[in-house]
């Protein structure tokens, strides 16, 4: 592809469209995609994990990888932490040498659904003990966050009901309202605490926090700094993300994303490939929303089971990419114009000409622009780290488990 005479034209007819071409490349330039540790382990699915030569075996191997991949797409400055997975004697150590490979902790995420102890809930435990164990596991991850110089404590819980009456669903609520707030007084200043949902898995009657509502009621109560992590692939079939992506951010509430994508229920697959449109519209709310969007966190969770670890990911941040490039060119002027005049199909085919613009080219020169290899998957497959990783590191048995 001869991606210049491509991008000047591609220029010409997004300025044709009222779309500031330079100011999409900032911003373009900007944007920042969070990997996840266990991302680059041997995690799989519930059922089988398939181990793969090379797969990173601790954090530094992790932070290592996760460094690699952003040297090749230069929007992934940043990795999440599990703990324990990711707990180390020095976090100081750990700071410095993701400092060293040009990244940084990201998200800090407690491990609250491995445990034998957490068969019937952690925080929504019927045992106090239970309770008080998972808490203080939840304030030591506030005390690595200060640490690491992390702002996010991000937050999952597998806690619910397999069956009816097997325990006390409002009780539950209270318990969990009752830990989150012990928690929330532990938070560093100026950082937040995102509570993700689920609305079935691995509790099949009732999970606590089953939905955006549930979680966005919680982190109402608990205070400004608590706020809704949505995780793309935890919703029911049918659920339009992008709508409850406009009401969050309206109400100042969206935390971050877990970007995944799912054919059925909770796959944790790449982001972006079963249905690249949705994909899309979450980022047209997310762009159209200007600065009610900045500091929403944008974080991979996937299970990588049968793909390569590295080009897995690498796909991950570059299907964002590409999503967030086409929701940045849309004509917001002319869509806002048709809205206004009732025009339903004029102002649908403004979003539909925004995604089906192939914006490889505009991707390709800001890359260029940045230093960065013009098409990463090449780079990647022709550089030899993977094969570098996999002599040296071997196959290791497993490293971690899946996330929610």
């Amino acid at each position: 592809m001869d991606f210049k005479a491509e991008y000047a034209r591609l220029a010409e007819r997004l300025a044709q469209n009222n779309v500031d071409v330079e100011a999409v490349k900032t911003k373009l330039k900007q944007q920042h995609i969070e990997t996840p540790s266990w991302g680059y382990g041997n995690s799989g699915t519930r059922f089988k994990v398939f181990a793969w030569p090379g797969a990173a075996r601790n954090i530094w191997e992790r932070i290592d990888d996760a460094a690699y991949i952003h040297k090749l797409s230069g929007i992934a400055p940043s990795i999440a932490i599990h703990i324990p997975w990711d707990k180390v004697d020095d976090y100081n150590a750990m700071q410095q040498h993701a400092a060293e490979r040009g990244i940084k902790i990201g998200a800090v995420n407690p491990n609250l659904f491995q445990d034998d102890r957490y068969k019937l809930g952690s925080i929504t435990h019927p045992s106090a003990g239970v309770r008080e164990e998972a808490i203080a596991h939840m304030v030591e991850c506030c005390e690595i966050m200060g640490k690491v110089n992390s702002g996010l404590l991000s937050l999952w819980f597998a806690d619910g009901t397999n069956y009816a009456g097997q325990d006390s669903i409002r009780e539950r609520k209270h318990r969990m309202e009752d830990a989150l707030r012990q928690v929330y007084a532990h938070l560093p200043a100026g950082s937040r605490m995102l509570i993700e949902y689920k609305f079935f898995e691995p509790a099949f009657y009732h999970t606590d926090l089953a939905d955006w509502g549930m979680s966005y009621a919680t982190a109402l109560k608990l205070g400004p700094q608590a706020q809704v992590l949505v995780d793309t692939g935890h919703h029911a079939q049918g659920t339009n993300i992008a709508h409850i992506v406009a009401f969050l951010l309206d109400e100042g509430r969206l935390g971050g994303f877990h970007l995944n994508a799912r054919r059925y229920a909770d796959d944790d697959l790449i982001v972006g490939t079963n249905n690249p449109f949705e994909l899309f519209e979450i980022y047209v709310e997310l762009a159209a929303a200007g600065d009610a969007a900045r500091d929403v966190a944008y974080m991979i969770d996937q299970s990588h089971n049968i793909e390569p670890k590295l080009e897995a990911m690498l796909v991950s941040v570059l299907n964002c990419q590409t999503a967030y490039a086409k929701a940045l060119i849309v004509d917001f002027k002319t869509l806002r114009e048709r809205q206004l005049a009732g025009d339903v199909l004029g102002a649908h085919r403004v979003l539909v000409d925004a995604f089906e613009t192939d914006v490889r080219p505009l991707l390709m020169q800001v890359r260029e622009e940045k230093g960065l290899p013009l098409d990463p998957i090449a780079a990647y497959r022709a550089d030899g780290y993977a094969k570098k990783v996999a002599d040296e590191r071997g196959l290791a048995v497993t490293s971690g488990g899946a996330i929610g």
